[in-house]
């Protein structure tokens, strides 16, 4: 395993965008980190160098098999300029974890996330500063070798580029409707649905294109077996609040293990309110609906932190949450792992992580 980084810094630096109209993953810094795998060698030739297009063989197996995995972190630009990370060491973790079902070799984590520490620094002046904005930095991995046949490459790519985005939601945190995927299935048990891979999300597309043209935001996905129990929403974990307790579908070898959702998870402990992991199902959801237990809904993610849920479509069946309003513990749990992550509130914690 390599300990050195090489760094190589652009001669030629990019014109910034405007900071109102960033979006979300449109906009690359002046810099990227590669670090290549070769078998019988391990990771070798770490280096941050100008961003620019790769070069790969069209025999590469990743563009003919998917063995890939991907990750999705933030930096914030905090007080007295300092830049802070969020739990990142759970995001070198999961790399691992996927990279264990997708048969990649494992990386170094500490070493990986000295590496992203260095990156950030050096494009630290590109970190967005108002409200809701963030540097978003994905690490992922592919497999180079030019062979066509079934089994592990033997040569793979580390890469992390970064990208400033603006606020998830353009008006501020708002309810979005979801609609409920009867047909389609993200994962099954036994799959590859906890780990982050790139086959997840393509296999998500129909799905997500079909709720866009009935004009929802999201899919929620149900099991792959009975279609009943609830996994995921969109490419989020999600939480329902019925009478006073949140219940979150139990991981189960199908779902991802979401850092905001474990982030999620310990807050509402702390603060004394009942935390259930298990299954749930639709019928559940509606039953509670209409015996008027059903307070909240909310997904947790990287990208939009706590996203509430207004309103599900269930087989044409609608129902409205909280009057389509932010809920309570929606907006709590908004404020205050937000508030961690650009450092304005006390971390009791322990999760910011000073670059």
């Amino acid at each position: 395993m390599t300990d050195t980084i090489m760094i190589e810094k652009t001669t030629n630096p990019k014109q910034r965008p405007d900071a109102d109209n960033l979006g979300f993953g449109q906009h690359f810094t002046d810099h990227m980190f590669v670090m290549d795998y070769t078998e019988g060698k391990g990771w070798h030739d770490a280096k941050i160098i100008p961003y620019a297009p790769l070069a790969l063989d069209p025999a590469s197996m990743v563009l003919h098999y998917g063995q890939a995995i991907f990750e999705g972190m933030k930096a914030y630009k905090a007080q007295e300029d300092s830049i802070l990370l969020f739990r990142p060491e759970k995001n070198m973790q999961r790399i691992n974890e996927s990279n264990v079902r997708m048969c990649i070799p494992a990386i170094g984590e500490d070493f990986c996330l000295k590496a992203i520490k260095k990156l950030v620094e050096l494009d630290k002046d590109w970190i967005p500063e108002a409200e809701g904005t963030a540097l978003y930095i994905r690490p992922f991995i592919i497999a180079t070798d030019p062979f066509l046949g079934v089994r592990p490459a033997n040569m793979y790519k580390f890469i992390v580029i970064l990208s400033p985005v603006g606020a998830y939601y353009a008006s501020g945190i708002s309810p979005v409707k979801i609609y409920v995927e009867p047909q389609y299935v993200r994962a099954i048990r036994g799959g590859v649905g906890f780990a982050k891979t790139i086959g997840n999300y393509a296999a998500s597309l129909k799905a997500q294109m079909k709720a866009k043209d009935k004009g929802y935001a999201q899919v929620l996905w149900l099991d792959g077996i009975e279609r009943k129990y609830i996994e995921e929403v969109g490419t989020m974990n999600v939480f329902f609040k019925i009478g006073g307790e949140i219940i979150t579908p139990d991981l189960s070898g199908s779902i991802l293990p979401g850092i905001t959702r474990d982030s999620a998870i310990q807050m509402l402990k702390k603060w004394g309110i009942k935390v259930t992991e298990r299954r749930i199902t639709i019928d559940e959801v509606y039953e509670a609906h209409h015996n008027e237990s059903l307070e909240e809904i909310f997904g947790t993610g990287t990208a939009a932190v706590i996203s509430p849920v207004g309103e599900l479509n269930w087989d044409g069946n609608m129902i409205t949450i909280n009057y389509g309003k932010i809920g309570e513990i929606s907006q709590k749990l908004y404020d205050e792992i937000t508030g961690i992550q650009t450092g304005k509130i006390k971390d009791s914690m322990g999760w910011a992580v000073r670059v």
